[in-house]
């Protein structure tokens, strides 16, 4: 205390005597000289290069100026950005386009800005998310479709290029704090490890902060999540659901940015899990929709084009486009059929407005900082159409499906009263898509459809967009986002980024719309094309082929022979009158084009394989398990996915463990995969081994010793004898303890293809779910682990080839779905 107050009263007298000296003349000399004024910024290479100024020839700094500090800034009064991108939300969905759920949020946005009624994405995920953050086309960014089919095609590789900066990393180099929250789907999914290369991970594509998931899809109630690249561990709180906590972590993230940096926008990426399967939600928000989806999917589609017509969303006349033949006509369903698909549609719909409650909080939340007004924006009301993917049915457990385990609609509704709730996987029958993509024929998937590419859109600028509550119908794509958002900001489009020229950005800028509702489409011209499914736009005319439906896996003919469609969206906007017979050379002029704009934007070859593209070496994809038998794991590597961990299905293999019991015994999970949806785990209960077998929820298999294992070293071996014969097939499990078995019991069935697409493999722990519900999560090992070891042995070759030939199919279905 002493030496502080000593400290102060020199500091105080040196002060006063600095205050009675002179200036020298250098100095004089010098601050009667103009001060240095730093050049402007040259905002087209980034980083903005440092100013070089000549080394100081002075040799007191008392007697010297220092040069203009250097220091990255936004232009003056550029906008804060928030880009809103819903999962799986169609055309007909949202209240804000005519639909049946409720999303108060996009009604604000809409009301008090502006509402788009033909913006378009690409109809499937990852493309989607690539083309909106980067303004380049999807094959440009690598993303042909999702980072799971990648394969080794220019344009299909599932590796975004050095080329292709994304938005986040333009604005960050320009002076932007810059965060997401929620989905990814952008990393390819080998490089989602500790080995790398993180060089697409969204902390290393622009992303200051990074809050969220890097697959398709995730539990919501028990997701696995990435806090930049390290992963988060789960509260306990049973109340938990991931949609509240990226909101909650997003409020946090923005008000701490304003606090410290008031004068600094902010770029922030919010994309939830919602409306994507599993539809997760709690009860409560389901209940608002009690009753309201029992007149069935036919009529909710006249329902939903009459509201659209009445809100101007939809031209008057229009009329419904046909339905697909697929889905059935509501009065031909049964009463239980009829019972469990309305109560789908309610959790969905749920779903969805908890989704925008949330939203609609996070908002708020600017607004009290009281920056809202220079907040640019963008709602979009899904990343594709509505997906189709739980097939006629809809889903209890997602997984069943792609393991060929046929859920009927009785089996479904033993869980009515759990759809939604954390004992469920589920998703909705097809006919909801078809009805949430009103007035369109089809779906998610189908590019070559609006009923897969168009998405509602609400853009909300307070000071930059003086009309209110208009309607805005120029045709745009979601690659107008990233210029609308630099040309707001007065940025201009960066020539190099990070050493690397850049392709240019290929969309449009849309902010010519905000104040000019006649203003004509800048978009004139937009190939579609995903898993062969394709499409052209051109001045109005629409011109596309169905090469396959969401809930075919199967190619309705070779892409040579696929039968095109021809509209005039001018005068057909559900796309229900096929011109294609009657103006066939307009049909060939626009097929003509399409083929030109694949060959320049890296479109083409067109890839429809379905069953090979899940198949790492047979299209050329990295792997990381490739050609191995056997992997040693430690104590805390967790979240290993199936794309990085080694596939132990359909074949004999042995578990082995090296660990140290301590004297009062051990407890917990030695290693274990996925969770309660269909898994294994390794553990000690109790101090003794036991393993258990989840198979999809439904049938547990656990082989237990009856004795605990002693203190001290000991090797745990888990043994599987597989049964072979088929995929899928059961086996003999025996548990032995330092080369001594100590039990041995059926497991009579396995799963064939998939665990999860979310939750890994974790040693030490079960982290997300539990395998099984003889313990609660994480349930970690009390003892020491020093490492496992899993050997695979060989399997019959007629096996083999079985088991090629269905993980290629399941698989497929899986990576479609996401």
């Amino acid at each position: 205390m002493r030496r502080n107050t000593i400290f102060h009263m020199i500091t105080l007298a040196l002060a006063a005597f600095l205050s009675t000296v002179p200036p020298s003349p250098v100095a004089a000399q010098q601050a009667a000289a103009p001060a240095q004024v730093a050049p402007p910024p040259d905002r087209t290479v980034l980083p903005i290069p440092e100013p070089r100024y000549p080394h100081s020839t002075v040799l007191n700094a008392r007697n010297a100026t220092p040069p203009p500090r250097s220091e990255v800034k936004a232009p003056a009064n550029a906008p804060n950005v928030l880009i809103v991108l819903i999962d799986d939300m169609g055309f007909g969905q949202s209240s804000a386009f005519g639909g049946p759920v409720n999303m108060p949020t996009v009604d604000r946005m809409a009301n008090a800005g502006l509402r788009y009624n033909e913006f378009h994405t690409t109809a499937l995920c990852s493309p989607t998310r690539a083309a909106l953050l980067s303004g380049r086309n999807h094959h440009m960014n690598n993303m042909g479709s999702i980072t799971e089919t990648a394969t080794a095609f220019p344009g299909q590789t599932g590796q975004r290029p050095n080329s292709v900066a994304p938005v986040a990393e333009m604005l960050r180099l320009n002076g932007y704090s810059t965060a997401a929250f929620g989905k990814s789907h952008e990393t390819a999914a080998w490089e989602v490890s500790p080995s790398g290369p993180t060089d697409r991970w969204p902390t290393r594509s622009g992303f200051d902060k990074f809050y969220g998931f890097l697959g398709g899809e995730t539990n919501q109630w028990a997701p696995l999540l990435y806090d930049g690249m390290n992963q988060v561990e789960l509260p306990t709180d049973p109340n938990y659901h991931f949609m509240t906590d990226m909101t909650d972590q997003a409020i946090k993230w923005v008000q701490a940015e304003k606090s410290l940096t008031p004068d600094k926008p902010f770029f922030i990426y919010f994309a939830p899990g919602a409306t994507h399967a599993p539809h997760h939600v709690p009860k409560e928000w389901i209940a608002r929709y009690k009753g309201k989806f029992d007149q069935g999917w036919d009529k909710l589609r006249e329902e939903t084009l009459a509201r659209q017509i009445k809100l101007g969303v939809v031209p008057a006349g229009t009329k419904l486009a046909p339905k697909p033949e697929a889905i059935k006509d509501w009065a031909t369903l049964s009463p239980d059929e009829k019972k469990l698909f309305a109560r789908q549609m309610e959790v969905f719909a749920g779903f969805g407005e908890y989704a925008d409650a949330e939203i609609g909080r996070l908002i708020r939340a600017i607004e009290a900082t009281g920056h809202l007004g220079n907040t640019l924006i963008f709602y979009i009301v899904g990343d594709n159409g509505s997906s189709a993917e739980g097939g006629m049915n809809g889903l209890f457990n997602e997984y069943t499906y792609f393991n060929g385990a046929h859920e009927t609609v009785q089996d479904i509704l033993k869980h009515y009263d759990e759809l939604g709730g954390p004992t469920t996987y589920p998703h909705f029958a097809a006919g909801w898509a078809v009805a949430g993509d009103t007035p369109f024929t089809w779906t998610k998937q189908v590019a070559s459809s609006y009923g897969g590419t168009r998405n509602g859109m609400a853009i909300h600028w307070p000071r930059g967009i003086t009309a209110k509550g208009e309607l805005r119908s120029q045709w745009h794509h979601v690659i107008d986002i990233a210029p609308t958002i630099l040309e707001a900001a007065g940025l201009p489009e960066p020539k190099s980024v990070n050493g690397t020229a850049q392709t240019p950005i290929e969309g449009v800028s849309m902010v010519y719309t905000f104040a000019d509702s006649k203003a004509p489409s800048r978009h004139t011209t937009q190939y579609f094309e995903i898993f062969g499914n394709r499409a052209i736009y051109r001045d109005g005319w629409l011109a596309g082929t169905v090469h396959r439906a969401a809930w075919e896996f199967k190619a309705r003919r070779p892409l040579e022979d696929d039968i095109w469609e021809l509209y005039d969206t001018r005068t057909d906007f559900s796309l229900a009158n096929d011109l294609a017979a009657k103006n066939p050379v307009k049909l060939k002029e626009l097929q003509d084009l399409f083929l030109k704009e694949a060959v320049k934007y890296s479109v083409l070859p067109l890839d429809d394989r379905l069953t090979e593209r899940f198949v790492a070496a047979l299209v050329g994809r990295p792997d990381l398990m490739a050609g191995r038998t056997s992997l040693t794991v430690y104590d805390g590597m967790k979240g290993m996915s199936e794309n990085v961990f080694i596939n132990l299905k359909n074949k004999s293999h042995t578990i082995t463990a090296e660990v140290e019991i301590p004297k009062n015994g051990a407890d917990g999970v030695i290693l274990a995969q996925a969770g309660r949806f269909g898994g294994w785990s390794f553990y000690l209960k109790n101090g003794k081994p036991a393993y258990t077998y989840n198979w999809l929820g439904l049938q547990r298999y656990t082989v237990a010793a009856t004795q605990s294992v002693p203190a001290g070293k000991a090797t745990l071996r888990f043994d599987f004898a597989y049964d072979g014969g088929g995929l899928g097939k059961g086996g003999t499990g025996t548990l032995f303890v330092n080369g001594k078995e100590v039990a041995k019991g059926r497991i009579e069935k396995t799963q064939f293809a998939v665990f999860s697409a979310d939750e890994g493999a974790d040693v030490g722990a079960d982290e997300g779910t539990p395998v099984t519900e003889a313990y609660k999560v994480p349930f970690k090992f009390t003892g020491k682990i020093d490492k496992v070891t899993i050997d695979l042995k060989e399997m019959k070759t007629a096996d083999k080839e079985k088991a090629e030939t269905a993980r290629k199919e399941a698989g497929m279905k899986k990576a479609l779905s996401d």
